[in-house]
């Protein structure tokens, strides 16, 4: 483990202006976030707060926010989100020493909608390869050092086989000291034996077992029966 506990302190905000009216930050302003695993899945519904959430995670840890490795700072010109700049950590003794000094540092911030560009800036160049073969590349390169390592969907890019692999790689990165932050739609990753899962929703954060995720109970009753979905789109 890196670290331990995220929260943040704002003096004063108005609730109901962003991203203090989204109900995971406030959560996270009120009682803070606990890593309890080396694997973390944030899992929800679309516009609750799982990017805005992990998104700050990364800049808090010193990530760039357009993604791509701790060596790279910063690659956009936009400033840290005003959450990014508030996050603070508590974290294991080792975390400390990566928290305390620039050069100690390790971690990667992978998010699917500039992955291609901070893939390229790592040298992976993803115009000779697949979208997923260059996250797969960045997998194999980058993930092995201890060290913090945030995902924003990364499934978005991959097969199901290719899926696999990267549940191979994480297992790898955390028996060789990393810790992963990930939020995903995916009840393949999800399944990782040991991970902890936090649902984000309207009612903030609360953690879960893999069986227990509305992804999941989906998952499954869609292959099951397609046509019960689906009549009530197609009509």
């Amino acid at each position: 483990m890196i670290i331990e506990h995220a929260y943040a302190h704002v003096a004063s905000y108005a609730r109901d202006e962003w991203p203090w009216s989204v109900p995971c930050v406030r959560g996270l302003m009120t009682e803070g976030l606990r890593f309890t695993a080396p694997v973390t899945f944030l899992v929800g519904e679309n516009g609750l707060g799982k990017s805005t959430l992990i998104e700050a995670l990364a800049e808090g840890f010193g990530l760039d926010s357009w993604g791509g490795s701790h060596d790279w700072r910063y690659a956009s010109h936009r400033p840290k989100s005003v959450l990014g700049e508030r996050i603070r950590f508590d974290a294991t003794p080792r975390g400390r020493r990566m928290l305390g000094s620039w050069a100690a540092r390790k971690g990667f911030f992978l998010r699917a909608e500039t992955a291609l560009d901070a893939l390229d800036r790592e040298g992976f160049a993803p115009e000779s390869v697949s979208h997923g073969e260059g996250f797969l590349a960045a997998f194999r390169g980058k993930f092995l050092q201890p060290g913090l390592y945030v995902m924003d969907e990364p499934e978005a890019a991959l097969s199901f086989a290719s899926c696999l692999e990267l549940l191979g790689h994480l297992d790898q990165l955390v028996k060789n000291g990393g810790q992963v932050i990930c939020a995903t739609h995916s009840p393949l990753l999800t399944a990782l034996p040991g991970a902890d899962i936090i649902e984000v929703g309207e009612h903030g954060m609360r953690r879960l077992a893999w069986h227990e995720l509305t992804l999941v109970d989906h998952w499954r009753r869609y292959l099951a029966d397609p046509q019960s979905y689906l009549r009530h789109i197609l009509d």
